[in-house]
């Protein structure tokens, strides 16, 4: 750095200072806005499922299924066929075996570049949600839509919606993660939009094949970003402890 002009140095130095004040500041900010998100959308999950208890959101949701299928054959969703095969090849991006495909190719990436405790940490925060999801199906246990033909085989309950919940822990973990390793802005609004438009795509996805009720999905979002939000405020405050690796600060690992 000596031997650059004295200008260009001090530049560098003052963006260097401020990219250094920015981290400090998110790092204090981050984690009032996970709690806040935690809390927020918990509360929209179980004002939502109390909703579905007393049965106030069965006719809107009655009425979203049927807006999505030919009226002369509720068999027959709306649109062309390749727009019904679409929906079944984005719903499985919510599938079990497609979150654990994926959770596996970035734990294995994170463990080859050295990054051992946060790819141990990525398995408990989407195995952990997996688990909460299969507990709240079993204490909800709301049957699935009869009102019209399922576009796919259906094995469990319906509320909340397991796939819009698992892709919302699965994706925007992931997305979040690889925002903070990488430093480019740009980067990091690409691979943020990614993991929200793929958590949207599949709840959408579940709602058109008519295997789940709007709510089910809406509760399975609220839910799922939740717990995402939760375990992004538990990694700030293992990063802090240093009991997971920091975020990458330089071009290097």
């Amino acid at each position: 750095m000596k031997s650059l002009p004295a200008s260009y140095r001090n530049n560098l130095l003052i963006t260097r200072a401020n990219d250094l004040r920015l981290r400090l500041r998110l790092n204090e900010v981050g984690p009032v806005i996970a709690l806040l998100a935690v809390s927020l959308l918990g509360y929209g999950f179980f004002a939502l499922a109390d909703e579905v208890g007393e049965g106030s959101t069965a006719a809107l949701d009655r009425k979203i299924l049927l807006s999505l299928r030919n009226p002369a054959d509720l068999s027959d969703p709306i649109g062309p066929r390749w727009l019904e095969e679409t929906m079944r090849d984005i719903t499985g991006l919510g599938s079990i075996f497609t979150i654990v495909f994926v959770t596996g190719v970035v734990v294995a990436y994170l463990a080859m570049t050295r990054r051992r405790r946060i790819a141990a940490f990525v398995v408990a925060a989407i195995g952990g949600g997996e688990i909460v999801s299969t507990i709240l199906k079993l204490f909800y246990h709301r049957p699935r839509p009869d009102l019209v033909p399922h576009g796919m085989e259906v094995f469990t309950a319906s509320f909340p919606s397991g796939h819009a919940m698992m892709s919302a822990i699965a994706y925007l973990t992931l997305a979040a993660l690889v925002a903070r390793v990488d430093r480019q802005r740009g980067v990091k609004i690409l691979v943020m939009l990614v993991g929200v438009s793929m958590t949207l795509l599949v709840g959408i996805s579940r709602i058109y094949l008519g295997v789940h009720w709007p709510s089910d999905v809406l509760a399975g979002w609220c839910v799922g970003a939740a717990w995402a939000a939760l375990c992004w405020f538990v990694a700030l405050q293992l990063q802090r402890r240093g009991e997971v690796e920091a975020p990458q600060t330089s071009g290097g690992s």
